[in-house]
């Protein structure tokens, strides 16, 4: 973010979408008003949301500040503390107008990104021993059809070309409805409703959720972005167990290679989290074979931290240098596997995505530099000839 946007960003793609909303609302507020919209996944995240904080202070010395999102809303006294702050948010009151001194509810589409972010979900109802995401965001809430759809037309009606459907557990979608769905159905409506939308990605998914219909919409719709991230954590089943995943190591390979089977060129992304309390070197090889196993390119990886509150956080921990190391090593064999696959795509053409600072993003969110003068937004065919530090060109 620059230093004269008035939404500062951190962690998840669901509050990018609330940052959206929110930064829709200030424009309609009296005086100067700065959001930190907080992260609170690791211990890192939070100390960044912090920084972010003591930074925006330096930056807009006259501002109202105000700090949102789920570090705020987990840790209100941290932050109502700081010098810097004048208000804190909580996570529940983050989109009500009242909260920004705004006249009315935002539009639900805005033009500060290239791709659209619509929140589908909110909250978690499992119980993850290492996170403490549900203790920020609340049960699982899901959104009707109509108010998604509704959202959706808008971006539409601005020219978007690529909608991301976000969420904490997108692929938990539906089940707290009236006549509880699957995220397949809403999938299915989309498509139906705009068969004039270009693109529809899919933010993070729990495979265990993935629904037959679902399934069959990611294997055999083109206008279904071919880069699906699955929230998998760990390679190792004794870990898995601990961390109350209910999910094995066999069962997260068993799906992309039937995802990989009905559709070759799906690019896969992973979330691994490094040195879990109790995680063993033999452990540690298993979640680092995991990566070509599941043919992982798109890694997030996340040193452990404890989150207090959390079960994990009682659990015998591993020392943090050794975390560190193998956070390391599970970046550079990701890294070993994205260059391989960047690398197989020179002289593929492919439809990227324009984005604002001359880069662009193919289906597979396979990353290109762009010629001179492209536009932001725009969707253009690319045949790259070479892959330099990452970006096709």
């Amino acid at each position: 973010m620059s230093a004269t946007d008035p939404v500062i960003t951190l962690g998840c793609r669901l509050n990018l979408a609330e940052s959206e909303a929110i930064r829709a609302m200030l424009t309609g507020a009296p005086g100067s008003t700065v959001v930190i919209n907080s992260c609170a996944v690791t211990a890192e995240a939070v100390r960044q949301s912090r920084r972010a904080v003591r930074r925006a202070r330096r930056d807009h010395p006259d501002a109202r500040l105000v700090v949102t999102g789920c570090a705020a809303t987990i840790e209100p006294d941290t932050f109502a503390a700081m010098d810097e702050v004048d208000a804190v948010v909580p996570n529940p009151a983050k989109l009500a107008p009242q909260s920004w001194r705004a006249p009315a509810a935002p539009s639900t589409a805005s033009a500060h990104h290239t791709r659209a972010f619509v929140p589908v979900q909110n909250g978690c109802d499992h119980a993850c021993t290492f996170c403490i995401i549900p203790a920020g965001r609340g049960p699982s809430v899901s959104s009707p059809i109509a108010d998604v759809l509704h959202r959706v037309g808008a971006h539409l009606d601005h020219g978007v070309n690529e909608v991301v459907l976000t969420g904490v557990d997108v692929t938990g979608w539906g089940a707290d409805l009236d006549q509880p769905l699957r995220l397949g159905d809403l999938v299915a409506a989309i498509l139906r409703a705009f068969p004039a939308l270009p693109r529809l990605r899919l933010s993070s998914l729990d495979g265990v959720e993935i629904d037959p219909h679902l399934f069959e919409i990611i294997t055999g719709e083109p206008r279904v972005m071919p880069h699906i991230h699955l929230s998998l954590q760990s390679g190792d089943d004794m870990v898995l167990k601990r961390m109350k995943r209910r999910h094995s190591r066999a069962q997260a390979i068993t799906l992309v290679e039937h995802l990989l089977a009905r559709r070759p060129e799906i690019a896969i992304g992973a979330d691994l989290i490094a040195g879990f309390p109790t995680e063993t070197e033999a452990m540690h090889a298993n979640n680092l074979s995991l990566i070509g196993a599941a043919r992982i390119v798109h890694g997030h990886i996340f040193p452990y931290s404890p989150r207090p509150g959390t079960p994990a956080a009682r659990m015998p921990q591993v020392d943090p240098v050794r975390v560190r190391e193998r956070a390391a090593a599970l970046r550079a064999e990701v890294a070993v596997h994205r260059a391989a696959w960047l690398q197989g795509l020179i002289g593929q053409p492919r439809v990227v995505l324009a984005e604002r600072d001359g880069t662009g993003h193919s289906g597979e969110f396979a990353p290109y530099r762009l010629p001179p003068g492209s536009v932001a937004g725009r969707l253009m065919t690319v045949t790259p000839t070479t892959l330099t530090e990452g970006l096709l060109a």
